[in-house]
């Protein structure tokens, strides 16, 4: 049980370290890995990920169907839509 202590303790400062605040884009919204991806590729705001087709999103890293329709939801809500192809 001790070692589960030191442990816990261990992991929470690496992650308060690792942990970037300020990248609240789409925070709630969808998954960290998915928003990773978008940091990535410097997506970090609806207009920019306008620019993109529901296509290319798919492609990136954390994004699968699941994904798409949280993120389609939400774009839709702002009245912003992915680019046709």
């Amino acid at each position: 049980m001790i070692n589960l202590v030191i442990m816990s303790k261990s992991l929470n400062s690496i992650y308060t370290v690792n942990y970037d605040s300020e990248n609240t884009f789409l925070q709630g919204v969808i998954a960290m890995p998915a928003r990773r991806a978008l940091e990535k590729e410097k997506i970090d705001s609806l207009e920019k990920l306008s620019d993109y087709s529901e296509k290319e999103i798919l492609q990136l890293h954390g994004f699968g169907k699941n994904t798409v329709m949280k993120l389609k939801n939400h774009m839709k809500e702002h009245q912003v839509f992915f680019k046709e192809l």
